[in-house]
């Protein structure tokens, strides 16, 4: 989900939003968007809690059902474009989830609502980059087509800097470092999940540090790696073995589908 705004601000009901999501307390935070979802205009509001219902799959395989619920009422109340491609773009992201995490092959829905979120978001829309970002995602872990998914990271990462999306450049960092260190270029790797590490720790996004731990352990030597690695299973177990794929990785490196 878009990361802009992301401790929210001056506005009251975004901090506490940030401080339940950054905890891995998904379902909390959108309660608190729940009595705004029914107003006029309040698309955003809808898609806002489609996003963290959704989040919360990708790290716990878990609530796809509620997911698709706030989906709905999110495509139901959404009155433009804009808004239509935002909620296109979260269509896509759950189908993506649900087949990275071998739950039921959605692929082909996944493309397609990018492909649908693509034409409807103008090109300065601020969910532009996310949108980027996921077509890369697709690219990589679906079409398993790297040469593709490298120039969507990389619109997304100028697309993040440009809209002050702090936390989704620590995204983007972390995925080119993965390529980078596919095609064994260890310092590129190095520097881009560093400061992918640096951004969370900063922003204090909690439940996105164990994953960042690991991937910057790949990229160092010993006896950093195996410092790093510690420090991620601790944090991993801290929060209650969350995100749940990074149980295994912990084990026997792998990609990350996408934190």
């Amino acid at each position: 989900m878009s990361g802009a705004g992301t401790t929210g601000g001056d506005d009251p009901l975004q901090r506490a939003i940030w401080r339940l999501r950054s905890r891995g307390c998904w379902t909390d935070a959108a309660a608190l968007l729940t009595p705004h979802v029914g107003k006029a205009g309040s698309a955003g509001a809808a898609v806002q809690r489609t996003a963290l219902l959704v989040e919360r799959c990708l790290f716990t395989g878990q609530g796809w059902a509620e997911a698709e619920d706030a989906l709905r009422i999110a495509e139901a109340v959404s009155q433009d474009d804009d808004d239509r491609g935002a909620a296109a773009c979260e269509r896509g992201q759950l189908a993506y989830a649900a087949t990275v995490l071998g739950v039921r092959d959605r692929a082909d829905e996944a493309r397609s609502a990018l492909g649908r979120a693509a034409a409807l978001l103008s090109p300065n829309s601020r969910t532009r980059p996310l949108l980027d970002f996921r077509r890369g995602l697709v690219a990589e872990h679906l079409a398993d087509a790297p040469q593709s998914a490298r120039p969507a990271y990389h619109r997304a990462h100028a697309g993040a800097e440009a809209h002050g999306d702090t936390l989704l450049l620590s995204f983007t960092w972390r995925h080119l470092a993965a390529l980078a260190l596919r095609d064994g270029e260890v310092a590129e790797a190095r520097k881009g999940f560093a400061e992918s590490l640096r951004i969370r720790e900063d922003l204090g996004f909690l439940i996105g540090t164990a994953p960042a731990l690991a991937a910057l352990a790949e990229a160092e030597p010993e006896p950093e790696a195996t410092r790093l690695r510690a420090e991620a299973r601790r944090l991993f177990h801290l929060l209650g073995g969350i995100p749940t794929w990074l149980a295994d990785q912990l084990h026997h490196p792998t990609p990350s589908p996408a934190a």
